[in-house]
């Protein structure tokens, strides 16, 4: 019977093999033609044009599948496409894939919908073998990523971009925008991207933009993960590598590319540095697992049938460097424990490094100020008749501005179960603290933080968060969890439960329960206590009288001596100001 079976599946197999080569050849010739292409290159595809795109384009071809992963918020599933010709009955996301895979990102801003029907072209070309197959690279496409904005088309929201006719809106179907949510995780469509991206664990990922922040040249520019921050033998693979390689391939076909302008109402001549790309942005959490991260920005300005053919000849040279450079990029992309071993150095902040800069080529417009016929005041205006090419200033190098200690664990109390929610979500292994006990512990506490003063995504986000730490013995619960930073997800787990970072889930708001005291007193009965706690505590006492001599603001506050003396006593809760997760190890 076994050998009957396998005889049988082989029979199988190749009736199906040849079934499939026939119907590819037959399927060659059918008209799988996208809307952009049908307008002319005027018009994008809506929502659900794209899905039964993907949806025929997979009946029609063995190496194009859609799956539905989770759920967003506007209720729809996330879907992901994939282009794999060598796909077996098994999970072609397995953990010995010998192929690298290429995620690529569309539509997280709808509005921006170069990308959407680029990739559209990519997958077909890609299977009707009008496009070279990559060998050792599997594209993985999320088709839509905002499906919610998607579907929320207009003709005016986008102000100064020149097409599509009609194009989805930047927030999603809860008014996020979801390339600020990769950390927070406020959406559906945030949880349903981590769990799609931590099973699938791609080596490469872009993810498709639109931008303007001056006039110039350029159709097509680049916004990779900063290479400082990605760090290592791989950040230099990217910077001498990998981005030369992209930028070369592209101007052999007449399609320059530059670094993204990032300036906004100036003219680039005058130089601009790299946009730091934070855990919050898409390409600074796919840097958290050792993926290599671009954005592609292009022009808003440009004609919509230029950007679109820009993304398409982009992401086509991008693939075949990967592809070429496939076993270095695995080699480089795979997790080392030796990277981030406990007592190792962390930067969890950086800074522009001044003393190093790059030089570009840059081809821009001449600009000059003008009195402006609205404002009474000048206007900066830019003369496409008048282009040029300059040597600019760009400061592409970041240094460490502020580090940590890598420790050997973290301890997270169970009162906490919405970070240990995300931290599952993102596939970090936790441990269940079996037994009551106690340890001793690196304790933070809140020295110093700042706050927004308007609403960000949903938030008020901390910033310039200063901390003081101490050992002490820390009594740890059963059921408690406890997190070993020696694992996969080590960087995550630095750049979430670190309250410095600057997307921690501390300066995201999720601990904002300790900033308030919750605890007080009545100044009539506490001013006896008060009283008789420095009589028995000279030293405290004394601290009190000179910081009453020496400050005149707290002289002349009653309330702020009484709070004072407080906060100095036993009476003072110690939770205020905790931050509650702990450091082992370190």
């Amino acid at each position: 019977m076994k050998i009957f079976y396998i005889i049988s599946i082989n029979i199988l197999l190749l009736f199906l093999t040849s079934c499939n080569s026939k119907q590819e050849k037959i399927n060659q010739n059918l008209n799988f033609n996208t809307v952009f292409e049908k307008s002319s290159g005027t018009e994008t595809a809506t929502y659900d044009e794209i899905i039964e795109f993907y949806s025929q384009l997979s009946d029609s071809y063995q190496s194009v599948t859609i799956y539905q992963m989770g759920k967003t918020d506007s209720e729809k599933p996330l879907h992901l496409v994939t282009f794999n010709p060598n796909r077996s009955f098994e999970s072609e996301f397995s953990k010995d894939q010998k192929q690298n895979i290429l995620l690529i990102n569309n539509g997280i801003h709808p509005g921006e919908s170069d990308g959407i029907d680029a990739s559209m072209m990519l997958i077909r070309d890609l299977a009707n073998k009008k496009i070279k197959t990559p060998k050792n690279t599997i594209i993985a496409i999320i088709p839509v990523y905002n499906i919610g904005g998607t579907l929320n088309r207009n003709s005016t929201s986008r102000t100064n971009q020149n097409g599509p006719k009609e194009y989805g809106f930047r927030g999603n179907a809860r008014n996020f925008d979801l390339n600020r949510d990769f950390i927070k995780s406020d959406t559906k469509n945030a949880r349903a991207f981590a769990d799609l991206f931590r099973t699938v664990k791609p080596a490469l990922f872009i993810d498709n933009h639109v931008s303007n922040g001056a006039d110039y040249q350029y159709v097509l520019t680049h916004l990779f993960t900063q290479h400082n921050k990605l760090g290592g033998e791989l950040g230099t693979y990217l910077h001498t590598s990998l981005i030369p390689q992209l930028e070369d391939s592209l101007a052999q076909k007449k399609w320059d590319i530059t670094p993204y302008v990032n300036v906004f109402n100036r003219t680039p001549e005058s130089g601009f540095n790299q946009f730091f790309d934070s855990p919050r942005y898409s390409t600074g959490y796919t840097t958290l697992f050792n993926t290599l991260g671009m954005m592609v920005e292009t022009h808003m300005l440009k004609p919509y049938d230029q950007r679109v053919k820009g993304t398409y000849e982009l992401m086509k040279s991008f693939i075949a460097i990967a592809d070429k450079d496939a076993e270095k990029i695995k080699k480089l992309t795979t997790y080392s424990s030796e990277k981030y071993k406990v007592g190792t150095s962390y930067p969890v902040s950086w800074k522009i490094d001044t003393t190093k800069s790059s030089t570009l080529q840059f081809k821009g417009y001449e600009s000059e100020m003008i009195p402006s016929k609205l404002t009474n005041t000048n206007r900066l205006k830019y003369d496409r008749n008048k282009p040029f090419t300059k040597e600019v200033s760009y400061q592409n190098y970041y240094e460490p501005k502020q580090t940590v200690i890598v420790p050997e664990s973290y301890i997270i109390p169970k009162g906490w179960w919405n970070i240990i929610e995300l931290l599952k979500l993102n596939k970090v292994k936790i441990k269940r603290i079996k037994n009551d006990t106690i340890i001793e512990a690196t304790v933070y506490k809140i020295k110093k933080y700042e706050t927004v003063k308007n609403s960000y995504e949903g938030h008020y986000l901390h910033y310039n968060t200063e901390t003081e730490s101490y050992t002490e013995l820390v009594k740890i619960y059963k059921g408690d969890f406890r997190v070993s930073t020696q694992q996969e997800s080590v960087r995550y787990l630095l750049e979430t439960l670190e309250p410095a970072a600057p997307d921690s889930f501390f300066n995201w708001n999720f601990f904002d329960t300790i900033l308030q005291q919750k605890e007080g007193f009545s100044p009539y009965v506490w001013e006896d206590m008060a009283f008789e706690f420095l009589e028995n505590n000279p030293e405290i006492k004394e601290e009190f009288e000179t910081k009453k001599a020496n400050d005149p603001n707290f002289s002349k506050n009653w309330y702020t001596q009484l709070d004072w003396i407080h906060k100095q006593s036993e009476n003072y809760e110690k939770s205020h100001l905790r931050y509650p997760i702990v450091r082992v190890g370190s």
